[in-house]
């Protein structure tokens, strides 16, 4: 049997051309978003940049941070890009210069306390920690200080700072608050307040009714309100704490260019868009609010300053653990 050499170099060269068409470039991320809304939002954004490969790295927080830690030591960079809780995390990386500054243009959108001024993150949504109270509780707190009142005596659970990130945000938002302050959690240790664990044991706690009232971030609480869990969230007058989930491009990088798309894409009215749909109060405030929140504007932020509370963590969590036990 002959065979026509070119027309097999020839068939060949048409099936190589599209696939090289079709190469791919790699962006790797890490973050900390649950498994299920991870792969939604690597999804979103492979289908808008389908030439852009995401390969990506879940873990909490913590964990994150001490394998990413590692691997700088090492001299590695690995990530192009990070998608973590919070931004005192990100302010320890731009300390040690592990951060590139990229002012997107989309931050236009945007609060300015959303975002770090010369771009070395963004928030994406707004994660905010309010309380939960049961709903065949007697009263109905409608501000931080009447959780120190006697009709809340020993009926409070809280996460302890020295256990989760957004309550350590929450401490450090609440101390500084002049009308609260350091004696505003000694007057909650004094009417039997408990802290330990995170989040997710408030829930449990009050859900079941051990605990009439619980500090928790708003998410969790409103969403088990709407599967019918006896509970309701409440937005204290005061204002509320919030970790705003950031995203951030390393300065050693290996794919800037898609780390600035992917950016970009978060920041966009479809990524804030996609947030919605996870459920969760976008950061941008051209946005609606997911179900079961009121309305935006009667949603007040407290004032946080993240640089300022990376400097006083060691000396915050200390003073807690003297009032509460470590």
């Amino acid at each position: 049997m002959l065979i026509n050499k070119n027309l097999v170099f020839s068939a060949v060269i048409s099936l190589a051309l599209p696939m090289m068409a079709q190469a791919q470039e790699v962006l790797t991320l890490y973050t900390s978003q649950p498994n299920k809304d991870a792969q939604k939002t690597v999804d979103a954004f492979e289908a808008q940049y389908p030439n852009i490969d995401v390969q990506w790295v879940r873990d909490g927080t913590t964990k994150l941070m001490t394998k990413l830690r590692a691997e700088l030591d090492s001299g590695v960079v690995k990530p192009d890009v990070l998608l973590i809780a919070d931004t005192v995390t990100m302010e320890s990386l731009i300390t040690d210069k592990h951060l590139l500054a990229y002012p997107s243009l989309n931050r236009s959108h945007f609060d300015a306390s959303l975002y770090h001024g010369d771009g070395y993150y963004h928030g994406t949504k707004l994660i905010t920690s309010g309380i939960v109270r049961h709903t065949s509780a007697l009263h109905s707190p409608s501000a931080w200080s009447d959780l120190t009142a006697a009709d809340y005596k020993s009926q409070l659970v809280m996460p302890s700072p020295l256990y989760s990130g957004a309550a350590l945000i929450h401490l450090a938002t609440l101390t500084d608050n002049p009308d609260l302050g350091w004696n505003y959690y000694q007057s909650l240790k004094d009417n039997g307040a408990m802290a330990q664990g995170g989040n997710g044991g408030v829930l449990k706690a009050v859900a079941s009714g051990t605990k009439s009232y619980g500090v928790i971030v708003d998410f969790l609480a409103i969403r088990e309100a709407a599967k019918g869990s006896p509970i309701e969230f409440i937005f204290p007058r005061e204002g509320v704490s919030m970790v705003t989930e950031p995203v951030a491009i390393m300065a050693k990088a290996k794919n800037p260019a898609a780390a600035k798309k992917f950016v970009d894409f978060l920041l966009s009215e479809k990524g804030q868009k996609l947030v919605l749909a996870q459920g969760y109060l976008p950061a941008r405030a051209d946005i609606g609010v997911p179900k079961g929140f009121p309305k935006r504007e009667n949603i007040k932020l407290m004032p946080f300053n993240a640089a300022a509370t990376l400097k006083a963590n060691t000396a915050n969590k200390k003073r807690f653990s003297d009032i509460f036990g470590g």
